[in-house]
């Protein structure tokens, strides 16, 4: 698990920002539907976010977040992985994920991701970013070698290397067509020094505008507004996000 259920981004609310928002069933081009969660401010706007989650699927943290990005005057969009195997209904605390997140697969993942940015562009975003988290970090990267014309990506704690006899982004950078941002855990048990360095050497070698940021210390899924001791490092990343997405808009 990425985050506790009651879990929120550390991110401050901005009061009285005029946005709107909604939940929704998206159909990818298999056929699939899918529920989302839209957010957007009420003036028009040209760059969108597509939000990937964490193993977990569409939940009230990546709602939130949806919402801050809206107060800051970008149209975003969270979408669940599990309609395949789920439905769409909202779900409680207890729904038992990881069944689902095994039978998603790359490839159903990308389709999802390219109804949610062309959803965006039908609102009159003409770029169109990706952040993702954790299982939504990896997909995130993904995105952009999967032909969806991004104009960035964005990965907090996502595992660059190959899963389960799956390429990773560090095997594909050559296949990535937007720039990239890292935002990855010291402390991770899992994803370790050595799979960030050769996602970056990857980048560099395939000529891919990049930035890894390993934050020294702070553990996955840092970026909680209960892991107040990494306050410092959440607010660091969630400066780097809006800095990227505002240099290649």
């Amino acid at each position: 698990m990425c985050f506790d259920s009651d879990s929120l981004p550390p991110i401050p609310v901005i009061s009285g920002a005029a946005v709107s928002h909604d939940d929704r069933v998206l159909q990818a081009a298999d056929g699939n539907r899918f529920a989302a969660f839209s957010a957007a401010p009420d003036e028009p706007a040209t760059t969108g976010v597509v939000i990937l989650p964490d193993v977990r699927g569409l939940y009230r943290f990546y709602e939130e977040l949806a919402l801050r990005f809206a107060e800051r005057g970008y149209p975003a969009i969270a979408f669940d992985y599990f309609g395949r195997t789920a439905g769409v209904e909202k779900r409680d605390d207890d729904f038992e994920y990881m069944p689902h997140v095994a039978q998603t697969t790359p490839e159903g993942v990308q389709a999802d991701v390219a109804t949610a940015v062309e959803h965006l562009r039908a609102q009159g975003c003409t770029s169109v970013f990706t952040v993702g988290f954790c299982f939504g970090g990896r997909h995130s990267w993904l995105a952009a070698a999967g032909g969806h014309d991004l104009a960035g990506a964005v990965g907090f704690y996502g595992m660059p290397a190959e899963r389960n006899g799956v390429a990773g982004p560090t095997a594909r950078a050559g296949d990535i067509a937007a720039p990239i941002l890292a935002l990855q855990a010291g402390a991770d048990q899992n994803i370790l020094p050595e799979h960030n360095a050769a996602f970056d050497a990857a980048l560099t070698d395939a000529g891919v505008e990049h930035e890894v940021v390993t934050y020294d210390g702070a553990p996955h899924s840092f970026f909680d507004r209960k892991q107040a001791e990494f306050a410092d490092a959440s607010d660091d990343a969630w400066r780097k996000v809006l800095a990227f997405i505002e240099r290649y808009a």
